[in-house]
């Protein structure tokens, strides 16, 4: 498979996935979405593979979502948009997952990261929950994630404000487990891949079912109510008018809407 949104490299039994956008700070457009989906799937499959560490090129982790495509009309063809396949396989892939957070992390650069089982985020990097601010809702069941992992108040906060998260606040709150310099970032997140890759595989595959088990329904309904409430916000003057201030560069207006 030809990849144009990821480079993918494979060493002792950990697959690295580095997010390959870096014109558009590594935003995902759909293509993105399928092709990490696609690479997640290859990875559960194949029995050499034992942990799987996701990062970033360039300055950035991941912008988010690609407002270009939001602010485009759907596919005539009717294919449905890639981040809800992709958002399946993440939820069920029962192998080590690990991200190296590198740079800013918005949007789905920092939902994805509640769903990896351990996160390594360097100092300087940032991580923003913009979906208020953008006239929408959260996403990747982070309206649920957000208060299991940071409690309620907290949670509103982030969710509230879409305010910037600083690496060490990052650290503090449990979103990261380890504040790590630039330089020493993807050796550390792929030394801990590593020890995973290590141990005995279906056992630890085994672990990580019984460990997702435990948030799989509240985690699918959240999901559901977070999508249905996408659908009505999507396109929402407030929606528009967040769009359309981002790719004009100024502060958006909501005082007459």
């Amino acid at each position: 498979m030809t990849l144009a949104t990821l480079i993918v490299e494979e060493s002792e039994g950990v697959l690295l996935v580095r997010f390959h956008r870096p014109a558009q700070r590594n935003a995902f457009n759909n293509r993105m979405y399928d092709e990490l989906r696609d690479t997640l799937a290859e990875a559960q499959r194949r029995k050499e593979v034992r942990a799987v560490v996701v990062t970033g090129t360039g300055q950035a982790f991941s912008a988010g979502q690609d407002l270009s495509e939001m602010a485009s009309p759907p596919a005539g063809d009717g294919a449905p948009h890639g981040f809800g396949p992709f958002m399946d396989r993440v939820c069920a892939f029962d192998k080590p997952l690990l991200a190296a957070v590198n740079g800013v992390g918005v949007g789905i650069g920092l939902t994805l990261l509640l769903h990896c089982d351990q996160v390594f985020i360097a100092e300087g990097a940032r991580l923003r929950a913009p979906f208020v601010t953008l006239g929408v809702v959260p996403e990747a069941a982070s309206s649920y994630l957000f208060p299991l992992l940071l409690g309620f108040r907290r949670a509103v906060e982030v969710l509230y404000t879409a305010d910037w998260i600083d690496a060490r606040r990052a650290v503090e709150l449990g979103i990261a487990n380890r504040l790590c310099g630039p330089e020493e970032l993807l050796p550390v997140a792929l030394d801990a891949a590593r020890r995973f890759a290590k141990q005995p595989p279906e056992a630890l595959r085994h672990t990580k079912r019984l460990l997702l088990a435990t948030r799989e329904e509240a985690l699918r309904a959240a999901r559901q109510r977070e999508d249905e409430a996408f659908a009505v916000r999507v396109g929402s003057p407030e929606n528009r008018e967040a769009i359309q201030a981002f790719f004009e560069k100024r502060a958006p207006d909501f005082t007459k809407l």
